[in-house]
């Protein structure tokens, strides 16, 4: 954040500074905005204005242009690309990083170094625009046809979208999409099932989710699951949050027989030992894909997927990418079924999801391009045979975990915490410990033989040995089908083919390493390398979402400092950083204001106006929050009719709720009625 101090500066005070330095070279926002004086003045000049002041003047409206130079707290001085970078060094030097175990839906892996340097950190492939045009982004849809092509094996169903934003969200997607393909048959079903064993972050999404539309979530357990008629879904987590691996075949079939849809979130490395969601009979399964070669990142990005039956895939939420032929009959790839999304069905659509986590599910798609079929089931097998043989060490110890069956959590509900914790803490470790008391582990692909005797002492509080290789999976659940068949998952493993192949693909897509990308859109954005750069530390990728606040403390200074900042840009009293898209920005503001109404007794107020010129996530975020959308009419340039706003807002006065524009429009004007829309 703080390399972004010099693309906040006020245009004065930076031509003050440029007059007492010679040497600009190393200032970044001469280098990141690129025109020169002589090409701004013939810009201009073209235009007719005498200056950048004159053209500001004449485009932005003079009622809301801006009277006062930002304060910025902090951020008043512009400095050096080097200098701010060594800023940021020292904030995440504050976090303290240690070895966390604590899973919960986040496990840290092992990135190769040719996709670090060759994907996340080059702009050929972190600069491309939404592949919207096909023909100038076929190096990114094979890449994510692939993506699809990994989920669909690895979850035995015939059906996946091109990622999701986490797994949380992904649930609650699922949720959704059960709810109305059971509605459109039987509407007075409005009951959906969680399993207690779920991740407790899923379990919070999900309800806010399904406050806003009046579903009603009821907990289970995912051993004793009863139907009374007025359930649409079921959710199951498979290993559990806390290990237990029990086989659901037998409560997917009773679910069937009551007419519920079933859920299934999964963990996507187990799914090379135990049978998949689709060989136990669910219909949709949903994860995370972090731990296919995505560093911890405090929590993420990640990408998420989603996995159904073909019957279903007309309500699959965002992304499909299709296989297709070009005008010449040659192999084609382009998105597929784009009437389900909200840039075509906007408040219709099945949900208001766009652009997903596309860069990460990338990554993981060429994590297991990489390691093949061999290496993923290599990599599984090593951390469950782990897991087990810490199990046998602390059993022989006379410590018992409370599931017979799992895959790479352990939990023991009758240790002592605290005594626990202390151990660990001195050794470096963050353990779970879990409101229903006791301690629990997750190994990861970084676990070692020498980390798991560790873990015995701590746990045990003496020294033990470990004994062979052992299976906590039971024979009943073991995987027996193959996955990974296609042949761009059996080919690279010299990381020179492997490298070519993801160069081939980065030639196939236009990027700014290219060209220009003339396509305005809420997804654009231009950052400086130095901007990147903080992407590959340490400090910065592996950190735990759960670890101990005091453990994050670099994270949350930059927390605090870009909320002080963008309070301050946006005119508001307070900022949350939470939503992880623009779609779910939108979606918490209108749950804001839903809220706000409530607490004044005007639960009523559920009508949002929206212009029909705005972007389709506006509408499908409406829906999602629990809003009748009702629409504003527009002129051909999208500007909005104050008309017939005047005329909404009187006919709709007892229930408007809330009322929803994109500023500037989604045709890139500043309207100038836009104070006078907002006090209508």
């Amino acid at each position: 954040m703080n390399v972004a101090r010099n693309l906040f500066q006020d245009r004065n005070v930076m031509e003050q500074v440029s007059e007492k330095h010679d040497d600009y070279s190393d200032t970044l926002i001469r280098r990141h905005i690129g025109p020169s004086e002589e090409e701004k003045s013939k810009m201009l000049q073209e235009v007719g204005c005498e200056s950048l002041e004159a053209l500001i003047k004449e485009v932005v409206p003079e009622t809301i242009q801006l009277r006062d130079a930002f304060k910025l707290s902090g951020f008043n001085q512009p400095v050096s690309e080097r200098d701010a970078l060594r800023e940021l060094k020292e904030i995440f030097s504050k976090n303290k990083l240690e070895r966390s175990l604590i899973g919960t839906g986040y496990t840290d892996c092992i990135v190769p170094a040719v996709i670090q340097r060759n994907i996340l950190e080059n702009p050929g492939w972190y600069t491309q625009y939404t592949p919207y045009q096909a023909e100038i982004s076929q190096g990114r849809l094979e890449a994510l046809f692939y993506f699809q092509t990994m989920i669909s094996d690895l979850t035995a169903l015939p059906v996946s979208n091109a990622s999701l934003l986490d797994e949380a969200t992904a649930a609650a997607e699922a949720m959704s999409m059960s709810y109305g393909i059971v509605a459109k048959k039987e509407g007075s079903k409005n009951v959906f099932l969680v399993a207690d064993n779920v991740h407790p972050q899923t379990r919070a999404v999900i309800k806010t989710r399904a406050d806003a539309v009046g579903i009603e979530i009821r907990e289970v357990s995912p051993q004793d699951v009863s139907f009374n008629g007025s359930e649409f879904g079921l959710l199951l987590q498979y290993p559990g949050t806390l290990g237990d691996l029990n086989n659901p075949e037998k409560i997917i079939e009773e679910a069937h027989r009551a007419g519920v849809l079933v859920t299934v979130a999964s963990d996507l490395l187990s799914l090379a030992l135990i049978k998949a969601p689709g060989e136990l009979g669910a219909d949709i399964a949903v994860g995370s894909a972090g731990r296919f070669g995505v560093p911890l990142g405090y929590g993420g990005p990640h990408a998420a997927f989603l996995a159904t039956r073909d019957q279903f895939k007309r309500s699959v939420p965002g992304r499909i990418v299709g296989l297709s032929r070009d005008s010449r009959g040659r192999p084609a790839y382009r998105l597929a079924l784009q009437t389900r999304e909200q840039h075509i069905r906007r408040e219709k659509a099945t949900s208001n999801i766009c652009t997903a986590q596309v860069l990460l599910a990338i990554m993981a798609t060429m994590y297991a391009v990489y390691h093949g079929p061999e290496g993923i089931r290599r990599i599984a097998k090593r951390v469950a045979a782990l897991t087990a043989r810490l199990r046998d060490a602390l059993k022989e110890a006379g410590i018992n975990v409370a599931f017979e069956n799992f895959f790479d959590t352990l939990y023991f509900p009758e240790l002592d915490a605290a005594s626990v914790r202390a151990r660990a803490e001195k050794a470096g470790f963050n353990l779970r410990y879990p409101e229903s008391g006791g301690v629990a582990l997750t190994l990861d692909e970084k676990s070692t033989e020498g980390e798991i005797i560790q873990l015995a002492r701590i746990i045990s509080g003496k020294n033990l040995a470990l004994p062979e290789s052992s299976s906590a999976i039971p024979q009943a659940l073991e995987r027996k089908s193959s996955f990974l068949t296609a042949e761009v998952f059996n080919r690279y493993r010299s990381e020179t083919e492997f490298l070519r192949y993801i160069k081939r693909l980065e030639s196939r897509d236009l990027s700014l390493a290219q060209s220009m990308i003339p396509l305005g859109s809420c997804t654009m954005k231009l950052n400086a390398t130095s901007e990147m750069l903080p992407l590959s530390w340490p400090e910065v990728t592996d950190m735990h979402p759960f670890a101990p606040q005091e453990q994050a403390r670099g994270y949350r200074r930059l927390f605090s400092d870009l909320e002080k900042v963008l309070a301050e840009i946006t005119g508001f009293d307070a900022v949350s950083l939470q939503p992880n898209a623009g779609s779910q920005g939108e979606y918490s503001g209108l749950i804001a204001i839903r809220r706000y109404h409530k607490s004044r007794g005007d639960e009523n107020r559920r009508v949002c106006l929206i212009p029909k010129s705005a972007h389709g996530t506006n509408p499908a975020s409406a829906v999602m929050a629990g809003y009748k959308v009702v629409a504003v009419e527009c002129d051909l340039d999208g500007n909005i009719s104050l008309e017939d706003l005047k005329h909404k807002t009187a006919e709709y006065a007892a229930v408007l709720g809330a009322i929803m524009i994109t500023y500037p429009s989604t045709h890139g004007v500043f309207e100038e009625e836009i104070v006078e829309i907002c006090e209508t």
